[in-house]
This record gives C-alpha cells, sequence and structure tokens, in this order.
C-alpha cells in the first residue's frame, strides 16, 4: 500500500483527526490530532488493509519556535512466514501527534502496541510529554528525583546532582543548547 492510499484511508476514515499529511520525501506522515489517536492507532493496526502490526519506534521532538511538542509513531506492517521465520515487511507509515507545550498529553497506546510501553516512558522522562492511562508511567532513564526533561531544547543542565560537579563536553558550567 502506497503512503498516498495510507493518507487517503485516513482521510476518509477519521476526516477530523486528520490534521495533515505529509507525503512527500523519504518519511510520509499524518498528523493526527491527540484525543483521536487511540481510534486511528486501533484502526491502523486492525484494518486488514493496513495491518500495522509492529511499532517501531516513538520518536519525541521538541517544536520549540512553535510552543509544542510530538511525537512520531513509525509503524510498519509486517508479514511473519511460518516454518522459515521469514520477516517480510508489506509497508510504513508514520503518525505525528502534536501536542501543546505547556500541558503535553497524548493518550499512551501501550496496550495496542506492547513495544510503545518504554518508548513512551523514555519520551516522558527525556521531553516530558505525559502519555494518559499508561501501565507504568515512572521514569526510565532518570532517577525519580531528577527536574526537568533533558531533550527540552530550553533545558537547563544542572550545576550539580547530589553533591556531584556537572561537567559537559566544553567544560561549560551552564549550556544552553
Amino acid at each position: 500500500m502506497t503512503p498516498e492510499e495510507i493518507g487517503q484511508l485516513l482521510k476518509t476514515q477519521f476526516p477530523q483527526a486528520v490534521q495533515d499529511l505529509v507525503l512527500g520525501g523519504g518519511h510520509p506522515y499524518a498528523v493526527i490530532d491527540a484525543a483521536a489517536w487511540p481510534q486511528v492507532a486501533l484502526f491502523l493496526r486492525d484494518d486488514p488493509r493496513l495491518g500495522f502490526n509492529l511499532l517501531r519506534s516513538i520518536s519525541s521532538v521538541d517544536l520549540l519556535a512553535d510552543d509544542r511538542l510530538a511525537c512520531v509513531y513509525d509503524l510498519m506492517a509486517v508479514e511473519v512466514s511460518r516454518g522459515t521465520e521469514l520477516i517480510t515487511q508489506t509497508h510504513e507509515f508514520a503518525v505525528r501527534v502534536v501536542v501543546d507545550r505547556k500541558n503535553p498529553h497524548i493518550p499512551s497506546v501501550a496496550r495496542i502496541w506492547p513495544a510503545a510501553d518504554w518508548h513512551e516512558r523514555e519520551a516522558y522522562d527525556l521531553m516530558g510529554i505525559v502519555f494518559d492511562g499508561h501501565p507504568d508511567p515512572r521514569r526510565i532513564l532518570l532517577p525519580d528525583d531528577w527536574v526537568g526533561h533533558p531533550l527540552r531544547k530550553d533545558y537547563e543542565f544542572p550545576l550539580e546532582y547530589h553533591g556531584i560537579p556537572a561537567t559537559t563536553e566544553y567544560e561549560l558550567p551552564n549550556p544552553r543548547h
């Protein structure tokens, strides 16, 4: 199935949820409204024409200039040939969910694609996106008492953590990126 066919199918099935389609280039995607994301995700997984049964990754993106945060869900439809255990990719597509930076909430899809579990925890830990309904919303990389989300573009690097002085690759005491 081509990205154009996938985009058209999504626009037909969810006309209010599809905010944009970007089908050119090497990474075609649809921008989906956060509130509709769980229903769209189920459709992407369960519709036999699409069959996106593999969530390859979730990438979080800081859109600082727009005062927004986003998650990009890279999906694949794969077939497994039993006996030889040969895995064949049939098609792929991405979904982008964009939310307000001040209140970044996206419904969890960990129950739809189990691989989302740790990916969502990482996006929370490093970017501060809250995944509503996540089965285990704890930090995954940083300690529980860590302040802030270090992959945000406006993150201020701490000068120390529990008395341990911080350094950077440039030996700057407080880098801003």
